[in-house]
């Protein structure tokens, strides 16, 4: 396997939100327009690619610290 991990050590996820942020559309701050960015298809594209590819992604965040997420794909 591969593993790719992307960090940041922004504002974070709260729990709440973490089973649905792969969601088409789904946006964690709803007070964001979609003028100042994100239209919520980002990460249910990624998962989306993943799971063709066979692979699995993973999350984990801490509100205040940040957020990695992890991606799996089969090697070769």
């Amino acid at each position: 396997m591969v593993r790719i991990e992307v960090e940041d050590f922004g504002a974070g996820i709260a729990e709440q939100h973490l089973d649905r942020i792969f969601e088409r559309f789904y946006r964690v701050d709803r007070s964001r327009s979609r003028e100042l960015g994100g239209t919520g298809l980002g990460l249910a594209i990624v998962k989306h690619i993943t799971s063709v590819l066979d692979g699995d992604i993973q999350v984990k965040s801490q509100l205040g610290v940040g957020t990695t997420f992890i991606i799996s794909l089969p090697a070769g």
